[in-house]
């Protein structure tokens, strides 16, 4: 079968290309660099300005005293009545400090739920998610309101420090999941409308504890 004077042409032309290597666009670039220049203020104040921008709701707590009656008034003021937490060491820690709204109600039924998180992300306001947690894959993803509670040596800079601290975390035995949650479930796939909370929490709150 005949090739046309036009696709011999392109072939000729691949051959050569072929035969000639291109070079680097950035010759002294390292991959080991990082490709973002590192933060500029506190991994705290990077992290919440990032988190806002993407509607998350932040709250800064210096102990967990504070954490349990500001997560006390936040309940109050939205008339939560159904609080959803699998995770016994955040219950114990705001039980001794006077909270006492959890409810014995399924996932599926709860107005709020409470996790922790394996860390969180400054430079892109993302809260870090395992299966290996005790809240599991699913309690942050199908409550309406997502409450996550964190603490201020959780905060890295760029998601490899996250990756990293996983790897170390858990070594050969990874999570089968990894989750990185930027700020509310959103979509604009119906006619380019931004609607909140198709796949995912409505509303998503971090609460970052001092110590």
């Amino acid at each position: 079968m005949a090739i046309s004077t036009s696709k011999e042409n392109i072939l000729k032309r691949i051959r050569k290309a072929l035969t000639h290597s291109t070079p680097l666009p950035f010759p002294q670039s390292d991959a080991k660099q990082n490709f973002f220049q590192p933060a500029k203020q506190d991994l705290e104040l990077e992290f919440a300005n990032q988190f806002t921008k993407l509607q998350g709701k932040f709250i800064y707590c210096l102990n967990h005293s504070e954490l349990a009656a500001r997560l006390h008034e936040l309940i109050l003021h939205r008339q939560w009545n159904k609080i959803y937490c699998r995770e016994e060491k955040l219950k114990t820690v705001l039980g001794l400090n006077g909270f006492n709204h959890f409810s014995d109600v399924q996932l599926k039924d709860c107005d709020a739920s409470i996790t922790g998180c394996e860390s969180l992300v400054a430079r892109t306001g993302s809260i870090v998610m395992s299966a290996a947690q005790p809240s599991g894959r699913t309690v942050s993803v199908y409550a309406p309101v997502h409450i996550c509670i964190a603490y201020v040596n959780q905060l890295v800079y760029d998601i490899k420090d996250a990756l990293k601290l996983i790897k170390d975390k858990y070594g050969n035995q990874l999570p089968s999941l990894i989750t990185f949650a930027t700020g509310p479930s959103r979509t604009a796939d119906i006619e380019k409308t931004l609607v909140v909370g198709v796949h995912g929490p409505k509303e998503v709150y971090l609460m970052l504890v001092e110590a």
